[in-house]
């Protein structure tokens, strides 16, 4: 990178036509137009799941989702990769506040639209004290350790609605294990840049084999009567908050799990691009601030940035900003055509969670490329208690499982990243010092092992 480069806000996108592509690179634009394809493919079932679940309406948050990308885009100055769905941590406390029976739409949505931009506003604010005060006192809070055991946990936490969409049913555990072969197959053996597209290219031959298969009577036929119903183009429905300070009271909490989990997805996104993008780190709050308080002006969801996406991201390499406008532009197209958001939603249970698998499991992974990268030293036993306690907190805390102090519910994923930042810093050391496995040689009834002759170094510390 250049020197006027670095200076100036955007990047210059250099042109690279194979290879992994940095985020400040991109490729010839019909790929890029195919990959963000990819990308909306990747954040769509959870986008529209979200809305459903809380009484919204799905083409309204895709429109604000669309919106909020383009807003993040813009405040990191294209150099953070991510696309901005739904958030999953809004369900609960908004079917509270609005005492939601979880049928039909919401009919107080006004007052969780209120929560909502409080809870952005709150979000915002926090990302201009990261920005005044640098990020710095972010990496003392969550150091490689912790960073990568709260990845590896979001995508074990994530496992388990993976494993239920693809067990739905027989025909649907056999559909779900096709669309990961083929994912797996276009990933690894398909000729140039086809190579780049396993999301895309993978559930199509998933959703062609459910058609096939529910044809010879394997199966329940897909339902297409909602996509008929539907109409080619519509407007979203527009919403108009409304302020409740009891509801406010109970949704503001809610950027406590934005935040952390904000914050380790950058870390992952900067383990897998080698860069060093934590600078932008208050801009990306602010960004994600500003699109949750606008969606919660207009009826959206609050927005968080996706898991979904930086899986599709890990799985091809191609880590682009661009791609995520082009899927924003096509988000906010989509939001217009209700018959093809009701096309998407056809999307049979086997092949999601065979998607699912594929992208929460590259989750997981990229977790411990955080710690090797980083070097950590697993023979501390601070280093192993913080990412053993953290890992079986973020995987068996699923479903509506977690914690509720006061207004604040959390779930697993916001539990695992409080606890491995308490866990470590409790156990962090004050003065450097050797420190032998020992927790791991007595779990398995041998003796600790003999110290390394090593240099002393401080890594992993």
């Amino acid at each position: 990178m250049t020197e006027s480069e670095r200076r100036s806000y955007f990047p210059r996108w250099r042109l690279k036509k194979e290879g992994v592509v940095a985020p400040d690179e991109r490729l010839p634009w019909g790929q890029n137009i195919m990959l963000g394809i990819q990308h909306v493919l990747a954040m769509f079932g959870s986008t529209v799941v979200a809305p459903i679940l809380m009484g919204f309406d799905p083409n309204t948050a895709i429109f604000f989702s669309g919106i909020g990308t383009l807003i993040f885009f813009l405040l990191v100055g294209g150099r953070v990769p991510s696309y901005l769905g739904s958030s999953f941590a809004f369900i609960a406390v908004v079917n509270v506040a609005t005492h939601y029976m979880g049928s039909g739409p919401n009919p107080n949505i006004g007052v969780a639209l209120g929560g909502i931009i409080v809870t952005g506003a709150i979000y915002a604010l926090v990302g201009l004290v990261v920005m005044l005060l640098g990020y710095k006192w972010i990496d003392f809070l969550m150091p490689p350790v912790v960073t990568g055991a709260v990845v590896t946990a979001i995508g074990l936490n994530l496992a388990s609605s993976a494993i239920s969409q693809a067990s739905s049913s027989a025909f649907d555990g056999w559909i779900a294990a096709i669309t990961v072969l083929a994912v797996a197959v276009v990933a690894v053996f398909l000729p140039g840049w086809l190579r780049r597209l396993p999301i895309l290219i993978g559930g199509i031959i998933g959703y062609i084999a459910y058609v096939i298969g529910s044809l010879m009577g394997l199966g329940p036929q897909i339902d297409f009567s909602k996509v008929e119903q539907a109409a080619w183009i519509g407007l979203p429905h527009f919403t108009a908050p409304s302020f409740s300070p009891n509801a406010i009271s109970l949704i503001a909490p809610v950027v406590l799990i934005l935040v952390v989990e904000n914050a380790g997805h950058i870390k992952a996104v900067a383990a897998m691009t080698g860069q060093n993008i934590d600078k932008y780190m208050g801009r990306a709050f602010l960004g994600d601030g500003l699109a949750t308080m606008i969606a919660g002006a207009g009826g959206g969801t609050g927005v968080t940035t996706y898991s979904e996406n930086i899986g599709a991201m890990a799985l091809s390499r191609i880590y682009s900003t661009l791609l995520f406008v082009v899927a924003a532009v096509m988000a906010l197209l989509l939001s217009f055509c209700p018959k093809f958001g009701a096309l998407i939603q056809t999307m049979p249970q086997g092949v999601l969670g065979g998607l699912s698998i594929v992208l929460f499991g590259l989750i997981a992974v990229s977790g411990g490329r955080i710690w090797i990268e980083n070097n950590v030293d697993f023979s501390k036993s601070r280093n192993l208690m913080t990412a053993g306690v953290t890992l079986i907190i973020g995987s068996g805390m699923v479903g509506n499982a977690g914690i509720t102090i006061g207004s604040i519910s959390m779930g697993g994923i916001g539990v695992a990243t409080i606890v491995a930042i308490i866990l470590y810093q409790v156990l962090r050391e004050r003065d450097s010092q050797p420190d032998e496995a020992v927790v791991a040689d007595s779990a398995v009834g041998n003796e600790p092992l003999p110290e390394k002759k090593e240099p002393t170094s401080s890594r992993g510390r």
